[in-house]
């Protein structure tokens, strides 16, 4: 009777790793920066979702506006122009002084990525007087594909993702500790 319940189960799991095969990678960025502030000051900083212009560098401008999403809930979006062309329409999802986490995701824009979901932390620092700020980033390649064509591949993605970050966090370090 075991024997069957073993092949019984095995036979039934098939069609779901044959789907899992088939299904796309999550990719995952994480990065962390040290800035010489408190975390209340830097926070006020990350949290200003239509801000981000201020301390990215490859932001050109930002234009925020509160409006439902695809379920009808009203969120905050932000457009932002980059430097170079193009835009990315992002809506924010949680905003919390609490915890001081920011969390947002792409509705569209030029970035080679699908799915993508951010969350950017702030915590005491190392030392008193210091923050760390963490910026994950989950996300699929832009073609939401197993076998992608190149340019919409994981590989790219994680290079444009690794990339935004990269360029991002040490500026928004050198922002705030000039103030």
């Amino acid at each position: 009777m075991k024997l069957l319940w073993v092949i019984f189960t095995a036979v039934i799991a098939i069609p779901f790793s044959a789907n899992a095969a088939n299904a796309p990678s999550q990719q995952k960025v994480i990065r962390e920066v040290v800035i010489k502030a408190e975390p209340a000051k830097v926070w006020a900083v990350v949290k200003d979702f239509g801000g981000i212009h201020k301390w990215h560098p490859a932001v050109e401008s930002t234009k925020t506006e509160t409006k439902a999403d695809q379920d009808g809930v009203q969120l905050p979006h932000r457009l932002l122009t980059l430097k170079g062309g193009g835009t990315i329409l992002e809506k924010q999802t949680i905003n919390s002084d609490e915890e001081m986490k920011l969390e947002y995701k792409i509705v569209e824009g030029v970035l080679p990525v699908s799915g993508y979901r951010a969350v950017m932390t702030v915590k005491a620092g190392p030392t008193a007087g210091e923050s760390t700020v963490t910026w994950t980033g989950r996300f699929y390649n832009k073609a939401n594909d197993v076998h992608p064509k190149p340019g919409e591949d994981n590989e790219t993605a994680v290079k444009a993702v690794e990339g935004m970050y990269d360029a991002g966090l040490p500026n928004l370090k050198k922002v705030i500790e000039a103030q």
